[in-house]
């Protein structure tokens, strides 16, 4: 997965524009009410997402594993910390942040390393610490393209597995939390050679439960 964003982004630059997710903003209202300072964003790219966070008052830190979208983002986002690496292996102090948000990025990796993933997440979180999840749902138009590789799992693109998420299958992802909100929102995108075309996407809100 590593050779296959860096190759993208040093193709195609800011591949979906400079304006953040209509997500950002809920993730961003729903932090504020609960008293959010530190937030990480896991897969922050070229910081389109991550710097409308830090500019709405938050400190952010990103984890990107592609060195050309760090470059990027630190072009036009200086305001946020960028960790280079894979979520799953980089060193981060567990407890040390408020909130998390993640946008699209769950849905990329094969079901062990999703459960990995949402246990790093957890780990990284404060308890009570919340979480912004966004993914592909099973309504998104490209369900099924590619090989099946596990159970609503296909390779799209060459070294691009996309999971695409039922209501239930991403509840099941939140193991320790407590869901405060599930939702569906529509994103239009523009990019590349597929031109104007809308994700439907999944999300879920949630607060780290302690034991």
């Amino acid at each position: 997965m590593n050779s296959y964003w860096q190759e993208r982004y040093l193709r195609s630059g800011r591949i979906w524009g400079d304006a953040p997710s209509p997500t950002a903003a809920l993730a961003a209202a729903r932090f504020q009410r609960h008293g959010v300072h530190r937030v990480l964003v896991p897969g922050a790219g070229y910081g389109r997402n991550a710097g409308f966070l830090a500019r709405a008052g938050f400190t952010v830190t990103g984890v990107e594993i592609s060195p050309e979208a760090i470059r990027l983002a630190e072009q036009d986002n200086p305001g946020v910390t960028y960790v280079h690496g894979s979520f799953l292996e980089v060193p981060l102090e567990p407890g040390s942040f408020d909130a998390l948000y993640c946008f699209n990025i769950l849905h990329l990796f094969r079901q062990a390393d999703r459960q990995r993933f949402m246990q790093r997440g957890r780990d990284c979180l404060r308890d009570g610490g919340l979480a912004f999840v966004v993914v592909f749902s099973d309504e998104e138009p490209s369900y099924g393209q590619g090989a099946q590789l596990e159970e609503n799992t296909f390779e799209s693109k060459p070294g691009r597995p996309v999971h695409y998420f039922t209501a239930a299958d991403l509840d099941a992802h939140f193991r320790g939390f407590e869901i405060l909100e599930r939702g569906q929102v529509e994103d239009p995108e523009d990019h590349d050679d597929q031109g104007p075309h809308v994700h439907r996407l999944r999300y879920v809100s949630a607060r780290k439960l302690s034991f």
